[in-house]
């Protein structure tokens, strides 16, 4: 993005430089200035807008989720004032207004309600996602090293609102491995 804009700055800086040269013969003008017209007013923007798109799109690509052997599937079902988890590996547990994931490990979590709107957000993990009545959405979310991280619904939801938050629990792999075994 940058260096499109410095494309497009140092073209300004150029056709205002010539702008201010002293003008040729009067028959030499009119072909000249089609030339810049369709020369630096249709083909480069053109191209600089189609560079920029080509990056934005190969961008956007690595940064979709993937499906890979690494990835864990949780369910977080929002009610008024709590949090309820499940685990895809482990259809038996649930836990309350606690989520255990896996560090270095990505996590899909499915979030969805049945009451009111409410909205999943770790500011340290995540942005935050929008559980709706009657929908599913997923968010993508990664611990890089195990520790305890804060979520809350930022959505208001009523006079429990101010309670409505829960605790992330990102595991080291042993630990992991014991919260699933723990549940089977």
């Amino acid at each position: 993005m940058l260096a499109g804009a410095t494309a497009i700055f140092v073209l300004v800086t150029v056709l205002l430089a010539l702008g201010f040269r002293s003008k040729e013969a009067a028959g030499d003008e009119k072909r000249q200035e089609r030339s810049w017209i369709i020369g630096l007013g249709l083909l480069f923007p053109s191209t600089v807008l189609l560079a920029l798109l080509g990056y934005g799109l190969w961008v956007g690509e690595r940064l979709l989720p993937r499906d890979g052997p690494d990835l864990v599937q949780v369910q977080a079902e929002g009610r008024r004032w709590e949090w309820i988890f499940g685990y895809g590996d482990l259809p038996a547990v649930r836990t309350l207004n606690v989520l255990h994931i896996p560090a270095g490990r990505p996590v899909d979590v499915a979030i969805t309600t049945s009451d009111v709107i409410h909205s999943f957000w770790v500011p340290r993990l995540a942005g935050k996602l929008d559980a709706i009545p009657g929908h599913v959405n997923v968010l993508r979310i990664e611990a890089s090293q195990p520790g305890t991280y804060e979520g809350r619904s930022a959505e208001y939801s009523g006079v429990g609102y101010d309670h409505h938050g829960f605790t992330v629990i990102a595991h080291d792999a042993a630990g992991w491995q014991n919260f699933l075994e723990s549940g089977r």
